[in-house]
């Protein structure tokens, strides 16, 4: 996570990705941090077995991006960024 401020809607976008995504990836032994949120787009870093897990792409879009579209309606896709 970066080390500026963070605006509300990013905040709680971590809020679900802590609470909800995270618990999920880890009984796989994955993790991921939160990046950025700009223009409707979720930047985050995988991380453990689902940084180069050839299942990372699913997990991405039919998990996470779908996880955080439901959440919040300005989000329109999530992407994973090294």
């Amino acid at each position: 996570m970066r080390n500026t401020a963070l605006k509300p809607k990013e905040k709680e976008i971590i809020s679900v990705l802590e609470n909800e995504v995270k618990p999920l990836l880890q009984l796989h032994l994955g993790s991921l941090d939160f990046v950025s949120f700009k223009d409707g787009v979720v930047a985050v870093r995988l991380e453990g077995n689902c940084k180069g897990c050839p299942l990372s792409e699913l997990t991405l879009k039919a998990g996470i991006e779908s996880v955080l579209k439901e959440k919040f309606k300005d989000v329109t896709s999530v992407i994973a960024v090294e």
